[in-house]
C-alpha cells in the first residue's frame, strides 16, 4: 500500500489561510501482470468536527474500507475555527483538482471522483457539491471540475436553523447570521447536483436527524437522485462502527447501536456504482 500527502497550500503555490490543507492519499498500485491501464474511482473524505478539529476517526478507517473495494481514497485535513469560509471550500476544492490532475499517476478515473462527509464535514462535502461555480472557488478551475461524480453524507450537519448543531455554523461563519443562513444545505440544493447518498441514526442526540430528512426533502424536490438511509439505534459520529475507528468496548457485540449500520460503507459505494463509478479495465 502507497500513501503519500501533499501540502495544497504549497502545491498550489498559494498564500496559507489557515492550519489545515494537508491531503492524504492511500493506494495499492495494479502490477503490470494485470492491467497496466486500470482506472479506479477515487473519494474524498471530509471528516467531521464541527469546523473546530478534524476527526482522525472519520479520515483513515474509512479509507481502508473503500480501498478494500479497489478505490483511491484520500483525506483532507482542512482548516477549521479561526479560519472561516471560504477557507475549508477553497482547500476542498483544491484537492478535487490535484486528484483530477494527477488522475493518470494516482490510477484514478478522473470522471468518477466522490466525495464523502461526516458532520460538520458533510456540510463542508455539501458546499463542495453545490458551491463547484462560486465566485469563492472559481479562480480554482472551471465549476465542473470541481463538481464531485457522487456525494455521500454521513450524518451530516445540513440546516442553519431549527434542530441543527449551532456550534459548526459559529466557527464556520463567526457569528454572520446572515451567511450561515445562505449556506444552509438546503437552501443551496440545485437541479445539477451529483447523486446524493445520505446516512443518519434515529437517535442522534448532537446532529440530529431532523437535519437529514430535511435536505432529503430539498433534494427531492429538486429533481436531484438520492438515497436515504435513517438507523434505529446510533450515537452521532460513529464513522466504521468498528475497531478501527471505536473503543473496543464500545464497537463489541454489545454495542449500543443498529448493527447493519456497519454496512454503510459498502451500501454507499454500491450507490456510487450504479452511477457508474466502478474499476475499469482498459481505455474506456
Amino acid at each position: 500500500m502507497i500513501c503519500q500527502s501533499w501540502d495544497l497550500y504549497e502545491h498550489f503555490g498559494a498564500a496559507r489561510a489557515g492550519e489545515g490543507g494537508v491531503l492524504t492519499g492511500w493506494s495499492v498500485r495494479t502490477p503490470p501482470t494485470v492491467s497496466a491501464r486500470r482506472r479506479r474511482p477515487a473519494v474524498l473524505l471530509l471528516p467531521g468536527g464541527g469546523y473546530e478539529h478534524v476527526s482522525a476517526r472519520e479520515a483513515e478507517p474509512v479509507a481502508l474500507r473503500f480501498l478494500a473495494r479497489g478505490w483511491v481514497p484520500f483525506a483532507l485535513r482542512y482548516s477549521v475555527a479561526p479560519a472561516r469560509f471560504p477557507v475549508a471550500l477553497r482547500e476542498a476544492a483544491w484537492a478535487m483538482r490535484l486528484i483530477r490532475r494527477e488522475a493518470d499517476g494516482l490510477e484514478v478515473d478522473p470522471g468518477a471522483v466522490a466525495a464523502v462527509g461526516f458532520s460538520a464535514g458533510g456540510h463542508l462535502c455539501g458546499l463542495l457539491a453545490t458551491l463547484f461555480d462560486a465566485p469563492e472557488v472559481r479562480d480554482i478551475a472551471p465549476g465542473p471540475c470541481l463538481r464531485p461524480d457522487g456525494v455521500g453524507l454521513c450524518y451530516p450537519v445540513a440546516v442553519s436553523w431549527g434542530e441543527t448543531h449551532a456550534p459548526s455554523f459559529e466557527n464556520l461563519c463567526g457569528g454572520d447570521r446572515a451567511l450561515a443562513e445562505r449556506l444552509s444545505l438546503d437552501r443551496l440544493v440545485r437541479p445539477d447536483m451529483p447523486p446524493v447518498c445520505l446516512w443518519t441514526t434515529r437517535d442522534d442526540q448532537s446532529v440530529p436527524c431532523r437535519n437529514t430528512l430535511v435536505l432529503a426533502q430539498a433534494l427531492d424536490r429538486a429533481g436531484v437522485d438520492f438515497a436515504l438511509r435513517v438507523y434505529r439505534h446510533g450515537r452521532h459520529g460513529l464513522a466504521t462502527a468498528d475497531v478501527q475507528a471505536l473503543p473496543a468496548g464500545e464497537a463489541g457485540a454489545g454495542a449500543s447501536f443498529s448493527p447493519e449500520l456497519r454496512r454503510w460503507p459498502e451500501e454507499m459505494m454500491d450507490f456510487f456504482a450504479a452511477g457508474g463509478l466502478v474499476v475499469r479495465d482498459g481505455a474506456d
